[in-house]
């Protein structure tokens, strides 16, 4: 269920990006800022100083109630697009979900703040059966199984609840994975989850999908690709056995170091698996200068940088605010970067970029104004 509600107005900057170069150029930042794990009360505490509106782990401060009785109010105002393509690729093994109204769809079973959202990417390897059972069964794994946290109030006791409640969810799900007939050992999917509760934005990630928050024009990586690129991960993944060749697990066609399913190879290590379904989590509080939520498979950074896609979507909005055709020229500006993967693009907006319209006067012709101009000379002589 998709539900659009109406959207607030915002004052935006203008960003530049040369659409079609690698090394993107944007005028507002050279290089996307990536978020650590970041504690609520050092995110209200930076919400209240401008001087502190950039995100950084800091050192601990008093606990809080709640996040809302701490800053001003900020109520988001969610709209959201979704576009998948096959690519260049014989099968299409990418799965998505999204929903914009949470406790419509749950029903008063579920207790949220408003607004409640989720989102969901699958990009499946190895055949489409681990991706298509994520997706089939999503409702059920994520708040079902699990004894998803209910509140009306977002505190620490709650970020923690949630954070076990989404770890134990991917954890059930790759262990459903092995055990479900219908899914080759050999077929596996990375899974990145984004919710929104009231003003809280919880992303937990599996594997190289990627959500990047445009933050007044500047992307932040709401994720970390789990690939040997990114150095504690390569540490972690080769401590415990495993290792790479060219980005690749030596052997296997497979680029990334956790993953849902694959369970051929987690037998053949044996126990404990180099790879793993552990998810990592990021969190912030939305504030009025956050615009929107890029969630993609890997197809689409392959091609793209964040602040390139960032760059992109915020100059589509402000032409047309139509989150679900951002989608899908997203999708083809990936196509046209020679993009070969499967592609899934979403948008989630939290406010309206659209640039308002200009006041349209009265214009009179020459002749009109030459008439105009003797009526008033004729008066002031009279």
């Amino acid at each position: 269920m998709v539900v659009e509600s109406e959207a607030v107005s915002v004052p935006v900057l203008d960003v530049q990006c040369f659409a079609h170069e690698i090394g993107d150029v944007v005028t507002v930042s050279s290089s996307p800022r990536r978020l650590s794990q970041v504690r609520v009360s050092d995110l209200i505490s930076a919400e209240l100083s401008a001087s502190q509106l950039d995100i950084t782990c800091s050192e601990k401060v008093s606990d809080v109630e709640t996040i809302e009785s701490a800053i001003l109010e900020f109520v988001p105002s969610i709209r959201s697009g979704s576009f998948a393509d096959i690519g260049h690729r014989r099968y299409m093994e990418d799965e998505h979900i999204r929903i914009d109204d949470l406790s419509a769809e749950l029903g008063s079973v579920f207790k949220f703040p408003k607004p409640s959202a989720f989102y969901g990417v699958f990009d499946g390897h190895e055949g489409p059966e681990a991706a298509a059972y994520m997706r089939r069964n999503a409702m059920r794994i994520f708040f079902e199984d699990v004894n998803f946290p209910q509140t009306s109030e977002i505190d620490n006791i709650f970020l923690k609840e949630l954070e076990n409640s989404l770890r134990k969810a991917f954890h059930q799900a790759d262990l459903a994975l092995e055990n479900d007939c219908s899914v080759s050992t050999f077929s596996g999917t990375t899974a990145l989850t984004a919710f929104v509760f009231g003003r809280l934005l919880m992303v937990a990630n599996v594997g190289d999908c990627r959500a990047v928050l445009c933050r007044k024009g500047k992307a932040i990586d709401m994720s970390q690709d789990h690939k040997p690129t990114y150095p504690s991960e390569r540490r972690r993944f080769e401590e415990l056995g495993g290792y790479f060749d060219k980005g690749r697990l030596l052997n296997h066609d497979l680029s990334v170091s956790r993953a849902l399913g694959d369970w051929y190879l987690k037998h053949s290590w044996g126990s404990p698996s180099p790879l793993i379904s552990e998810p990592e989590f990021q969190h912030l509080v939305l504030t009025e200068e956050d615009e929107f939520l890029i969630i993609g498979c890997d197809g689409i950074w392959d091609s793209i940088s964040s602040q390139c896609a960032v760059s992109l979507v915020r100059r589509w909005l402000r032409r047309h605010d139509d989150p679900e055709k951002c989608a899908k020229d997203l999708v083809l500006e990936a196509l046209d970067r020679k993009a070969i993967d499967n592609l899934t693009a979403l948008i989630v907006c939290f406010s309206s970029l659209l640039a308002p319209k200009q006041k349209q006067g009265c214009r009179l012709s020459a002749e009109a104004l030459c008439s105009l101009r003797n009526h008033l000379e004729r008066s002031a002589n009279r």
